[in-house]
């Protein structure tokens, strides 16, 4: 419309049966548009509302570790830290050290540096092992940001879903395909018994 005196603005605000809305108050002179202020203020709300579930928050989770830990138990360790990176979020490995475990901290340490090539492909060391009282302390971060791995999860849900309503029948089809192909059970053949009596 462009510049107007505000008396005009306003009868024409009335006019319309809209509210008379200042949108850059620092700007000479200000700039206001007609709109329908109740609508606005919803809209608002709900981007800032998207906004905040989008934002992403970085947590830090903390695995615990003996220096002298079993290989399977390490393999499940391993595991719970792979989750945890491929969510986007930060790790803290702490080894606990007890009684003379103390003056071996290089077991410590290998252990850690273990951890740390073993998932490299989805972190990297943030802060070095360094000893801490009776414990030794690394952060492994993501290579991957939190917000990347909540759309990517986001992603891999809604396809999922996608795919469970286009074929709906398809997970009981696939176990009845399974179930035909498993060859079928033969009962052994009963000994022949002898017919000739010594």
């Amino acid at each position: 419309m462009g510049i107007v005196p505000l008396a005009k603005a306003l009868e024409l605000a009335q006019e319309y049966d809209l509210d008379l809305v200042e949108v850059a108050a620092n700007a000479r002179p200000p700039v206001c548009k007609l709109m329908d202020y109740g609508k606005f203020k919803y809209e608002s709300a709900m981007k800032a509302r998207e906004a905040r579930k989008n934002q992403a928050h970085t947590v830090i989770k903390e695995m615990k570790l003996r220096p002298k830990i079993d290989p399977h138990d390490y393999d499940t360790k391993k595991g719970h830290v792979v989750r945890f990176l491929k969510q986007g979020d930060k790790v803290k490995i702490t080894i606990m050290f007890r009684g003379r475990e103390q003056s071996r901290p290089e077991l410590g340490y290998r252990l850690l540096q273990r951890l740390a090539e073993d998932v490299q492909e989805l972190g990297f060391v943030e802060s070095n092992p360094k000893q801490d009282g009776r414990n030794m302390i690394m952060v492994l971060g993501p290579h991957k940001k939190k917000t990347e791995a909540m759309a990517e999860a986001r992603q891999a849900q809604e396809a999922r879903k996608a795919d469970a309503k286009a074929n709906p029948g398809r997970s009981q089809n696939a176990a009845d395909a399974a179930h035909a192909e498993a060859p079928a059970e033969v009962p052994a053949e009963a000994p022949a018994e002898a017919s000739a009596e010594a």
